[in-house]
């Protein structure tokens, strides 16, 4: 789709003349303050009314001031604010006919056709039977009196979106609902400060987490975490499951470790259906083992706290795709929900999810167990094989022998979640039978031959450390071909993982260009990208930059509070990145920036000029702050210093300036659940692809590994919906060698929505937004796809 076809197809969507009520209902999630901001400032954005209705449904039933329209300022600040600004709360008027007949009537008084519900599946069902009973309210209305004939043809019809705010990820049909991720962080910063003190004190801790029917939250953090047991309502234990968890926390004990983490879901269950409760875990390790064991309920801590940047983001991206929704929607659209879906948002019909996430419920009732894992979606099945084949060790005789050697190398600047990803191939590897390798220091220690067998204890804890615990450089290969290919044979590396960033393209290239000189190089690789700036081609997303996102994110919020009570104060904020822009405009998006200047996007002094005019306008407002991000490659002269006294000059007598250099702190910390469970499932498949290549090329007569085709040296990329290897001799006309970034990036779509958000005209890209789509059990953006966690 053209510039101009796009403008033309954006322009259509005219909100003027209508209204939209946006509602929060149910439990409080952390980004539902994002995605009503984003449908408050989307919706005054195309000409529509925007009201908020407080506290749910009974406020919608109740009427009076709690519904009031919006204002653009009445979000300003509520981006980084956790739970719902507009307040939540079950309902029992609005189940009733009576209550839901008020609710029309409160609508209708106000003009407003088009509903957006931010909850549960109890909420959004609600919704859609309101949307129902529709019409035949409104003329009840009309007999009672209450409306005329007139009133009740104009809104004869009533539109409903809904966006899936809960912190338990149980809504089948998308890959993360609104507040999962901020819950994983709440969980992951307990359990990384339960395991010094158990290590201290060398102690087992039993963990129980939120998921009454969903056991998302509990397997993906033990997953986040290499926790040694969990226990979920989807798949209950086996019988006699007591004494294997007990063989299981005596032998990890046995061989070092210090400590022992279980987390339990709050639903958990055995086979038969009885309750497991962390109190009846935390008895049987203490009456069976003797261990010191404490039990830690984290409670609605997980639900407490500002969004994540991921959050913000999802919630940001939901929320404005929900409006173009409603724009969209006819009389004879049936409710959609708006999902996540891969790296995409998507359009489902509500209904479809909603029986699609009872039928999980009815399977689990009715011990269909494998059925209810299915159900949830291939993502969940993926983090349940994933977390099997991790944390449970098969004895030496059960395992295959391949005889196969497999080096594993970080390569590049260090990235959180590289040490995850290192620990989980190391695991797959021994499981499928490989001797793996380490290589320390990158391509240089590869050539000093730094290199050492790794076995399954030695990358025990690894998943929550910062960093690269293995070393990692930013040399390349091509000037140490020669002694690179001599380690190789004195080791008899049979394959190649490489964790790393840019460089670790370029090396991969490297050595396979050198494979016609050395037959040692002529080995399956795989590359995984593990990189801040996000800029390896073939890959939306890559390992690390979630952490530095968030890093941003945080510091973002800090630093504006920092101005709270001041007066009026603009930032200008220097961000990481090399060329790439990806961490200057997501987390513009995810920290509510005004502006964000990156290379991909040129801009000039004219441009400059208007953000200054831009903001000073925004300053003659109730709104105080201002924030602007600049990628520290985006222009030569247009330097951060250039920019801050600029802006200082410029907005003399209307705000002052403050400017700040984020620097390597954004490369540091503990990595974010998100990079934990990336990182380990990216390494994993990258590892089962090694061992399926490695069983292709073995030549039987000769005795060894060659392997000398282009799909045999590929990168392993989240590609919209899916997790692709693609041969990176395919992906050199895709990448802007000199600028060291992909020639396309899909987050550029995102820029004009920030811009949105910030009050800025502009075209906003629909080509990608969607038509309805249709829940399916194995759709596309299952086939571990896995964007969100």
């Amino acid at each position: 789709m053209s510039q101009t076809d796009n403008k033309r197809f954006f322009e259509s969507l005219s909100g003027a003349g209508k209204a939209i009520a946006v509602l929060t209902s149910g439990g409080d999630a952390q980004g539902m303050n994002a995605a009503v901001r984003a449908v408050v400032r989307m919706g005054i954005y195309v000409g529509a009314k925007v009201y908020f209705v407080h506290e749910g449904y009974q406020g919608m039933v109740d009427g009076g001031d709690n519904i009031k329209e919006a204002t653009w300022e009445s979000v300003s600040s509520m981006l980084q604010m956790g739970g719902t600004v507009i307040g939540s709360a079950r309902c029992k008027d609005f189940r009733m006919h009576e209550g839901r007949l008020k609710a029309a009537h409160n609508l209708v008084q106000r003009g407003i056709t088009n509903l957006c519900v931010i909850g549960g599946d109890g909420s959004l069902t609600g919704a859609n039977l309101f949307r129902e009973e529709w019409s035949g309210l409104l003329a009840e209305l009309v007999e009672q009196g209450l409306i005329d004939e007139e009133a009740s043809q104009k809104y004869s019809a009533l539109h409903i979106v809904g966006m899936v705010g809960s912190i338990d990820n149980d809504f089948c049909g998308t890959d993360m609902t609104i507040g999962t991720d901020s819950a994983l962080h709440r969980i992951i910063e307990v359990v990384d400060a339960i395991m010094t003190t158990a290590q201290s004190h060398q102690r087992t801790f039993v963990l129980e987490v939120m998921g009454r029917h969903c056991g998302y939250l509990a397997l993906v953090s033990a997953l986040a975490c290499g926790a040694d047991w969990v226990l979920i309502p989807e798949m209950p234990p086996e019988d006699g499951w007591e004494e294997k968890m007990c063989q299981k926390l005596s032998a990890t004990r046995s061989r070092g470790s210090r400590l022992n983490i279980i987390i339990v879901a709050e639903g958990a269950i055995d086979r038969h259906g009885k309750a497991i409760t962390s109190s009846i875990v935390k008895d049987l390790v203490v009456q069976r083992l003797g261990f010191d064991t404490r039990v830690t309920i984290l409670g609605h801590v997980q639900r407490g706290g500002t969004p994540s940047a991921f959050d913000r983001i999802l919630a940001s991206r939901m929320g404005v795709e929900a409006v173009l929704a409603l724009l969209e929607t006819t009389a004879n659209t049936p409710a959609c929900v708006v999902s996540l879906c891969g790296n995409q948002s998507v359009r489902l019909p509500l209904m479809e999810c909603v029986q699609m996430t009872q039928q999980v419920q009815k399977a689990m009732d009715e011990k269909r167990f494998e059925e209810a894992v299915q159900l949830r979606g291939r993502s969940f099945e993926n983090n349940l094989k994933t977390y099997k084949l991790l944390a449970h060790r098969k004895p030496e005789s059960e395992l295959p022998q391949s005889n196969f050697n497999v080096a594993v190398l970080n390569v590049g600047a260090p990235a959180a979640g590289m040490n995850a990803a290192v620990r989980s191939a190391v695991r797959v590897g021994i499981s499928e039978g490989h001797k793996m390798f380490a290589v320390s220091d990158g391509f240089e220690g590869f050539y000093k031959g730094q290199i050492k067998e790794i076995k399954w204890a030695d990358v025990g804890g690894w998943t929550g450390q910062g960093g690269s615990l293995l070393g990692t450089k930013r040399t390349l290969p091509a000037k140490h071909i020669d002694k690179i290919a001599e380690q190789m044979r004195k080791y008899n590396i049979n394959a190649l993982l490489v964790i790393g960033g840019f460089e670790a393209f370029l090396g991969i290239m490297e050595l396979l260009a050198a494979r016609g000189t050395y037959e040692e190089l002529c080995v399956p690789m795989v590359m995984v990208p593990a990189t801040v700036s996000n800029n390896v081609p073939g890959s939306d997303l890559s390992i690390g930059a979630d952490t530095a996102l968030n890093a941003i994110t945080v510091t973002c919020d800090r630093i504006k509070q920092s101005a709270s009570g001041t007066k009026h104060r603009v930032f200008i904020i220097e961000t990481m990145g090399g060329y790439c822009g990806y961490l200057a405009s997501v987390g513009g998006l995810a920290s509510g920036a005004d502006a964000a200047y990156i290379f991909e996007e040129p801009f000039d002094i004219k441009d400059l000029q208007s953000n200054v005019e831009h903001l000073t306008e925004k300053m003659k407002t109730s709104i105080q702050r201002g924030l602007i991000l600049r990628n520290e490659n985006s222009n030569e002269n247009y330097t951060t210093d250039f920019i801050y006294q600029l802006y200082s000059e410029e907005g003399k007598g209307v705000f002052d300036c403050r400017k700040n250099v984020l620097g390597h702190m954004q490369q540091g910390g503990a990595p974010s659940p998100f990079d934990r469970n990336f990182g380990t499932k990216i390494a994993a498949k990258a590892m089962q692809w090694i061992s399926r290549k490695l069983n292709e090329s073995y030549r039987q007569d000769e005795g060894r590994v060659f392997a000398n085709t282009e799909d045999s040296a590929c990168l392993l990329g989240m590609r919209r919906r899916a997790l692709l290897f693609q041969p990176v001799v395919q992906l050199r006309d895709e990448t802007d060698f000199v600028h060291r970034i992909p020639k396309e990036q899909w987050w550029l779509k995102l820029r004009p929505l920030m811009k949105i958000l910030a009050k800025y005209k502009t075209s906003y890209d629909v080509s990608d937004s969607g038509q309805l789509e249709h829940v399916v059990l194995n759709r596309p953006k299952e086939s571990e796809a896995m964007a969100a966690i």
